[in-house]
């Protein structure tokens, strides 16, 4: 049992990272492929597009970022069920974040390159949802300080 217990709590420390890869490569995914149908249609300004797609990558840093925070806590029959609740939960707030971020971005692209004057407020709701990201990482990181190993 308490072999499952540690292992629980690497999960914990390893969730972070690995969901918020998930999630950025599948919001990365949705908002570049928008930026390609929307090159088709405009002459220029595919830099902003292209740009703009790569948003959803930040999820993926702040798991770096928390996945290393956890790990200097240590694995320990104390630390563990802190570890794998924090981790996993902020892992998987920061993968829907960085699906539905994606989701945001491409609708933005799909907007304003129909009236590109729209552009700076269309990319409002993607920072919304950014921020949503950067709850989850706050969290992880002053409810982590409260684990004893």
């Amino acid at each position: 049992m308490e072999g499952l217990i540690i292992a629980l709590g690497w999960v914990g420390v390893f969730a972070p990272v690995a969901l918020g890869a998930v999630g950025s490569a599948i919001g990365c995914s949705v908002a570049g492929q928008a930026a390609c149908g929307a090159m088709l249609d405009v002459e220029s300004g595919y830099g902003k597009f292209v740009g703009l797609s790569a948003m959803p990558s930040s999820q993926v840093i702040y798991g770096i970022v928390i996945m290393f925070t956890l790990s200097a806590i240590g694995v320990t029959d104390a630390s563990a069920p802190g570890l794998f609740g924090i981790g996993l939960l902020t892992g998987i707030a920061l993968m829907y974040s960085a699906i539905y971020q994606g989701q945001a971005v491409a609708a933005a692209i799909n907007a304003s390159k129909n009236k590109p004057e729209v552009f700076g407020l269309s990319i409002a709701p993607a920072a919304i949802v950014e921020g949503f990201a950067v709850f989850a990482f706050v969290f992880a990181l002053v409810m982590g300080q409260g684990i004893v190993a």
